[in-house]
């Protein structure tokens, strides 16, 4: 059943990779309803509300960061900017979408955390005894009105798929609407820039969900198949780890849940969520 929770159906939600879109119509569900959505000979997108069999009126639809977007309600501002996608020399790599049996707020707070680098991507993200999550600075940004992780510093034993040797990174984390996160680090291979990795979630349920990591790469050097296989495998990895933790949905109220320091990012993140009125995949009900 669709939703009744106003802050979640007036955001953008990225459905489907553009280039998988054809004149076939193809059906999915959106925070509890039904939809189609195809391309037109033209080029133009329909997408479509479904109910008993029947489509309603078209839904506002936009193509951007190489994915179709719609909302079941009334945004008050466009689809978030990602400086990075509109630099030319970038490597733009979709990963694909995976679904999850947990709410997509859980897999926002995942990726969040630096806490499970050593014990969930052991020789990766994280190795022991580098287990210790230095203090950082959360924050919620009023005039953009988005999460914000900085200062941010880990030990990694292997950074990004160019890399074979450990270093502490310096990582930024953003989180531009409650269904997207986002996280920047210092390129290898240019110092003096930042990629910029991005998770699109499509909330199914509340719990369940599609999501799909796309990233903007200064690599001039490594195969499309190497950076798509390090972040697959890193994402799967979180998979199982997030479809075990219980409830599926996420807890609003702090005593539900108890965090240590090393959480400040997932603190200011439930926060904000709360202010907003988020209630579609947190214990708090949706409907």
């Amino acid at each position: 059943m669709k939703t009744t929770d106003a802050a979640a159906l007036n955001e953008w939600y990225a459905v489907e990779t553009s280039t998988d879109l054809t004149a076939r119509p193809v059906r999915t569900r959106l925070l509890g309803q039904d939809i189609t959505l195809f391309r037109k000979e033209s080029g133009e997108i329909v997408i479509r509300e479904v109910d008993d069999g029947r489509s309603g009126p078209p839904l506002p639809v936009r193509e951007k960061y190489g994915c179709v977007w719609t909302t079941l309600g009334a945004p008050n501002k466009e689809i978030f900017e990602i400086a990075e996608a509109d630099e030319p020399d970038r490597r733009f790599v979709p990963c694909g979408w995976v679904k999850m049996r947990a709410s997509g707020l859980r897999i926002v707070e995942n990726f969040l955390d630096m806490a499970h680098f050593p014990f969930v991507h052991t020789d990766i993200l994280g190795a022991e005894p580098h287990t210790e999550v230095p203090g950082y600075l959360s924050e919620i940004r009023r005039d953009v009105d988005e999460v914000w992780a900085t200062n941010c510093t880990f030990f990694q034993p292997r950074i990004a798929a160019t890399e074979t040797d450990g270093a502490f990174v310096h990582l930024t984390y953003r989180v531009p609407s409650p269904f997207v996160v986002m996280l920047y680090r210092v390129c290898p291979t240019a110092p003096d820039r930042l990629d910029a990795i991005a998770l699109f979630i499509q909330p199914v349920e509340e719990d369940l969900c599609r999501a799909q990591p796309v990233m903007y790469l200064v690599d001039t050097v490594s195969p499309h198949s190497a950076l798509l296989n390090f972040e697959q495998v890193i994402f799967l990895q979180d998979r199982i780890i997030v479809e075990n933790q219980r409830p599926l949905l996420l807890p609003l109220e702090p005593r539900q849940e108890i965090p240590t320091r090393a959480d400040s990012s997932s603190v200011a993140y439930r926060r904000w969520l709360k202010e907003k009125g988020v209630r579609f995949g947190t214990t708090m009900g949706a409907v």
